[in-house]
């Protein structure tokens, strides 16, 4: 039996796919074999003996600390593409929302005082101060270009816009998904001098902290568009409140509320809505719940933002999964433990990612639980289990 703790409210429909005959699920589980979560923050979290995976239920793994569990051995999933049409739709009404003046509009309205008639005269004489422009022929610009960006991609070209894109890493997965007009950017600046409205699609780490700042703005289209429907820290908040002042730029739309953003009228704060819809959270939790199964029942491991992607057949009498880090020699003490014991391996999958390496073989016999104990001692060696 596997337990399982969750935390945060996950979906039904991804817990169901965990069966009650193998799986125990509850928020209270203090050592449990797994942590399904979405957005609580873990980083001070104490980490139980027993953990042996963590599956955040949406794509960003920020709330997660993922370098601390592969120290100690611990698989961290996440669901990357499960929340995507959902951003996509959040990010295309920004834009509308945006060029069509919608929000300050609606704002207006709400506040015209009068008889219907009096309110009608007056909506008829303010409306110019609200004329917008259309989306076709204007140039979408995305940073990032993962399953989230590609769907943007496509839909824009889909609505007329032209697409410029930039992704460094770009997966041969996401590039076959990608509309074939997309224009390929060699980089963010050469992108942001490009486009009218500009979306950001990527993680927050040092790399990507404050992308958008003042100095590159100085670089883009009067009157562009900034969305940020991705994390916060990614744009620097004060640049482009200080380019809306200047009149360089023409809106701001994020996912990021703070006092100093939601006191501007061309600014547009959203409550981190971006895959807040019922089938994008049950999406995450579907996929999240599946790949947390096949590795506590199989040690397959897809989609880990720590550990790589392993996938073997079943094979033999007895199958062992180890974590340990990215050694030279390792495979060999790992083979000698296994040798010395008595068995005979039938086969073995071995990947490594960074610093860390995952190990998945099957054995041709039954083997004793003191195998387990002799890959602990192996120096590198984070965990080993009989899966």
């Amino acid at each position: 039996m596997f337990t399982i703790k969750t935390i945060n409210n996950i979906s039904a429909k991804g817990l169901d796919r965990l069966p009650a005959e193998k799986y125990s699920i509850n928020p209270d589980h203090e050592n449990p074999d797994a942590i399904i979560l979405r957005s609580q923050n873990l980083h001070d979290m104490e980490i139980p003996s027993n953990l042996k995976a963590v599956g955040r239920a949406g794509a960003g793994t920020n709330n997660v600390p993922v370098a601390r569990l592969g120290e100690h051995g611990i698989v961290v999933f996440n669901a990357p593409g499960a929340n995507a049409n959902a951003v996509k739709e959040l990010v295309i009404a920004g834009m509308l929302l945006a060029c069509r003046n919608i929000c300050q509009a609606w704002q207006y309205t709400a506040n015209v005082e009068g008889t219907d008639e009096e309110q009608n005269k007056a909506v008829e004489a303010g409306k110019k101060k609200y004329v917008g422009y259309e989306l076709p022929g204007r140039t979408l610009g995305v940073v990032g270009l993962g399953a989230i960006g590609v769907e943007i991609a496509n839909a824009a070209v889909a609505l007329g816009m032209r697409v410029v894109g930039f992704d460094p890493t770009i997966t041969v997965k996401s590039a076959w998904k990608m509309s074939s007009v997309v224009e390929e950017m060699s980089s963010v600046d050469e992108l942001l001098k490009e486009a009218d409205f500009v979306t950001f699609h990527v993680p927050l780490i040092d790399a990507t902290k404050n992308l958008l700042n003042s100095e590159r703005i100085t670089t883009m289209k009067d009157g562009a568009v900034i969305l940020n429907f991705a994390r916060q820290g990614i744009v620097d908040d004060d640049a482009v409140l200080a380019a809306i002042k200047s009149g360089k730029l023409n809106a701001y739309v994020c996912d990021f509320p703070s006092e100093k953003l939601k006191r501007n009228e061309r600014v547009i704060t959203l409550p981190h809505l971006g895959a807040s819809t019922v089938e994008a959270e049950e999406n995450c939790a579907m996929m999240v719940a599946d790949q947390l199964k096949d590795f506590l029942e199989s040690g397959n491991i897809k989609n880990s933002v720590n550990f790589p992607s392993v996938k073997l057949p079943r094979g033999g009498k007895t199958r062992v999964a180890i974590t340990h880090k990215n050694m030279p020699d390792m495979i060999a003490r790992i083979s000698s433990a296994v040798g010395d014991a008595g068995y005979n391996i039938h086969h073995l999958r071995n990947e490594s990612q960074n610093d860390l390496a995952y190990t998945l073989m099957d054995i041709e016999c039954e083997v004793d639980d003191d195998l387990i104990e002799k890959f602990a001692v192996i120096d590198g060696v984070l965990k080993a289990r009989l899966v």
